[in-house]
């Protein structure tokens, strides 16, 4: 029974480790709101949520992608162009110096986030959802699939708003939905409560401590010994 229990969790762990998104915004956050975020998706997704024609080569559309991230302030670290089953995807990585300004940009009309302070924590909150000034466009834009939103936190998590796999290794929340239903217009609501200090620093504040600690102990001891030394002479 116990190894039935074992196999099952293995194959669920696995399934999920194999999950693919037609459509997914990752962000890596830092607790003074800055960060880095990449978008990966199909370019007919792209049309679809972000307004970013699909048309051309490839070449052409992440000139497109790079100008949108570009004239929405961010500072562009890669853009490219991979294939997966035939079909191509496009991805953008940049960096940003405030995550509550994202929103409503060129490239996050489809973007609704904010990182504040509340009782001594962080509120993570938002959503995601199709901006009705596009619910025309993409009309050609396949439904099939997954797209998600993904957020690597900086500190301890104390609540989070149903994501879908829980907090995950590495401090990471996700939250999905079918591409169906997001073409219909479907919100995705996210949100989270975390620590207002980060885990790096809090990790090297306790290791300096350690240290201080250790080197005030060694200088005791040195000191106890030339005292017996003096002693003793």
């Amino acid at each position: 029974m116990a190894a039935r229990l074992a196999l099952a969790l293995l194959l669920v762990a696995g399934l999920h480790s194999c999950l693919r998104y037609e459509y997914e915004h990752e962000l890596w956050l830092d607790v003074d709101g800055s960060g880095r975020v990449s978008v990966t998706g199909r370019p007919d997704l792209w049309a679809a949520f972000k307004g970013l024609a699909a048309g051309g080569d490839e070449d052409a559309l992440q000139q497109r992608a790079r100008d949108l991230f570009v004239r929405s302030g961010l500072r562009v670290r890669k853009v490219d162009v991979t294939h997966r089953g035939g079909r191509a995807y496009l991805f953008v990585a940049a960096a940003f110096d405030d995550v509550n300004k994202l929103a409503g940009t060129p490239a996050f009309p489809d973007l609704r986030i904010s990182l504040r302070p509340e009782d001594g924590r962080l509120r993570l909150q938002g959503s995601w959802q199709r901006p009705p000034s596009l619910a025309s466009a993409g009309g050609r834009a396949g439904g099939d699939g997954v797209m998600a939103v993904r957020f690597h936190l900086p500190s301890k998590i104390y609540q989070h708003d149903n994501a879908a796999a829980g907090v995950e290794r590495g401090n990471i929340l996700g939250w999905r939905q079918d591409v169906a239903a997001a073409l219909r217009g479907g919100e995705l609501a996210f949100g989270a409560v975390l620590d207002r200090r980060s885990i790096f620093y809090s990790t090297v504040g306790l290791f300096a401590g350690a240290v201080a600690l250790a080197l005030a102990l060694l200088g005791v001891m040195v000191y106890i010994v030339r005292k017996k030394g003096q002693r003793s002479g």
